[in-house]
């Protein structure tokens, strides 16, 4: 999509069909009862694209909703992050996992360096920083 997109254009499967894209190539307009039957559509035809979260984002802002923007743009850096890493951080993000803050700074390091994910570094980085002025490294469980 070049344009910038509006408001008007949520939501995209329905007002841009033909212009969203899964991983193959394929837009939405292509996966078709009949493709699914002749085995044309595979799961990466399904799942979601960076390129979609942005594109849900730049929506977002457009309505004037910055944290859901914000959130969609975490949301695409973590499209080919591998799950049990994605698993294993939010596991240290619960209150009392975590046994210190270098902990998950570590954390932090690695979406930003093995994953190329700076926003989800930073959210992480922010986290360590409020769960250490509140106390909330101790394990308690």
């Amino acid at each position: 999509m070049t344009t910038k997109l509006t408001v008007a254009d949520y939501p995209l499967a329905e007002t841009r069909s033909a212009e969203i894209r899964g991983r193959r190539g394929k837009s939405l307009d292509d996966i078709t009862l009949q493709a699914v039957v002749a085995g044309d559509v595979t799961m990466e035809d399904l799942r979601i694209t960076p390129k979609a979260l942005a594109d849900q984002a730049e929506i977002s802002c457009a309505a004037n909703r910055p944290t859901l923007a914000l959130n969609f743009e975490r949301a695409a850096e973590l499209v080919d992050v591998p799950q049990d890493f994605i698993m294993s951080a939010y596991e240290l993000l619960r209150p009392g996992r975590a046994k210190s803050k270098q902990q998950l700074l570590d954390v932090a390091q690695a979406f930003r360096q093995a994953h190329k994910a700076e926003r989800m570094a930073g959210f992480i980085e922010e986290a360590a920083e409020i769960y250490e002025r509140r106390g909330l490294f101790t394990y308690r469980f």
